[in-house]
């Protein structure tokens, strides 16, 4: 059967165990539990795209004095140093190693660059950064929740990558065979679940092959140490 929804799931996870929530050893609220934790589980599996998220909020709101940094505490219900791009007003702030970022406005108190780190679930910015005003935004991961009380609710698999649905199938499969002592088959619905999401990875992977970078990013230009002229400026075009 289609695994789309949270009805589609639990069906599927007692059909192929051969029980029925009103057995008595598998309740409502006990599958429904399963689900929310195999979900869990497999949303944190991996950095996936369909866990990406953008937040953002007006700096006047956002922004305090945390021990003499400018601080913004993280988006509610995202992953720890997950934030990759942050922008104020729509200037982009480079991200910094935590001690090195201390060190840096240690030794250079009045510098203005637009840099930040992160530490304790606090975004930290340079205090002497010019103009804070605006919007702030914020990319990185979120940890999604599953209302598993809807059954016509659906997880971050479906419509689009439904084999992880397959693997939230097996993975509560292993919670039943845990809860019956059934170790060695616990184990194997485990690995199967943790097989099925390697492979979605896997195939998001192959397809990340096409992206590529600017021309600026990661390019370094050579220098002619006697001249002092860059490599590129060395011969230029009809001078003979």
């Amino acid at each position: 059967m289609a695994l789309r929804t949270n009805s589609d799931i639990i069906s599927e996870v007692l059909v192929r165990n051969n029980r029925s929530t009103t057995d008595g050893f598998v309740t409502d609220a006990t599958i429904q539990g399963w689900l929310k934790d195999a979900h869990t589980w497999a949303a944190g599996y991996k950095k996936w795209p369909m866990t990406e998220g953008k937040a953002s909020t007006t700096s006047a709101s956002a922004v305090t004095s945390v021990d003499g940094y400018t601080s913004i505490a993280y988006p509610e219900g995202w992953k720890a140093d997950s934030i990759r791009l942050l922008t104020v007003g729509g200037k982009r702030f480079d991200k910094k190693n935590f001690y090195k970022f201390q060190s840096f406005l240690e030794d250079n108190p009045s510098d203005t660059s637009k840099i930040y780190t992160d530490y304790a679930r606090n975004l930290l910015l340079n205090p002497n950064a010019s103009d804070f005003s605006g919007t702030v935004v914020v990319y990185g991961q979120f940890m999604p929740t599953l209302d598993v009380t809807d059954l016509t609710a659906t997880t971050i698999f479906s419509d689009y990558d439904e084999e992880g649905n397959e693997a939230i199938v097996e993975k509560m499969s292993s919670y039943l065979k845990r809860r019956e002592h059934l170790v060695d088959e616990a184990e194997l619905h485990d690995k199967r679940a943790v097989d099925k999401l390697e492979a979605i990875g896997q195939l998001i992977k192959e397809e990340q092959y096409n992206y590529q970078d600017t021309n600026n990013d990661g390019m370094f230009k050579r220098i002619d140490i006697v001249s002092g002229n860059f490599a590129e400026d060395s011969f230029k075009r009809d001078q003979f």
